[in-house]
């Protein structure tokens, strides 16, 4: 099976970037199992866009279950960076479902981004107090980039001020009157690497 496809709005992306941008996701929140793959979500659960449309076809959720096996698997590692390789990838959205539920699964990807130094990873995540310890003691690879949401249990230790964040809004105009990236569109406006700011809009759909 593919590991990382493409959705419509990351095709979308690397046309207007002319970059090859892919995903990977797991299961939102949780599994049929019953295994939480969003440990950390809080508000969110409500309106997250991965638990509902084509995510949940019973064509399409079948292959973020076996994804979520996948993970576990110790050759994980080396089949992520295989298909990379396969594909050409040039960045790679970690989790457009789905986020780290547990350490030892993160880790994992910072060896895939250690051993692929050219290509670039980034992540929207609840993980909002690990992930900030880890930037402390330096531990997170040149090459990913994190952008918290706003919507789950640790939202009260965001600082929007330093902290590269996503806020959901109703409409585009709110978005920008409160000075936030669109990045609906454009997946990439959500990376450090297309947007200076620590501001990053979506718009609910």
């Amino acid at each position: 099976m593919n590991l990382l496809t493409q959705n419509s709005k990351l095709k979308k992306t690397s046309k207007h970037f002319n970059k090859r941008v892919f995903n990977f996701g797991i299961p939102a929140y949780k599994t049929k199992n019953g295994e939480i793959t969003c440990p950390l979500a809080g508000k969110c659960v409500k309106y997250c866009y991965a638990q509902k449309g084509a995510y949940i076809w019973s064509n399409v959720s079948p292959a973020f279950e076996n994804r979520f096996s996948i993970t576990k698997q110790d050759n994980f590692i080396d089949l992520v960076i295989k298909e990379i390789n396969k594909k050409k990838i040039d960045f790679v959205r970690v989790h457009d479902s789905g986020d780290y539920y547990s350490k030892k699964y993160l880790l994992k990807w910072f060896e895939i981004a250690k051993k692929m130094p050219k290509v670039k990873f980034y992540s929207y995540t609840n993980n909002v107090n690990q992930i900030k310890k880890l930037y402390k003691k330096n531990e997170i690879p040149r090459n990913y980039d994190f952008i918290f949401s706003d919507g789950g249990k640790q939202v009260h230790l965001i600082d929007t001020i330093k902290d590269r964040h996503a806020k959901v809004f109703k409409s585009i105009n709110e978005l920008k009157i409160n000075g936030y990236k669109d990045s609906s569109n454009y997946d990439l406006y959500a990376t450090r690497w297309f947007n200076n700011s620590n501001k990053v809009g979506l718009v609910y759909h």
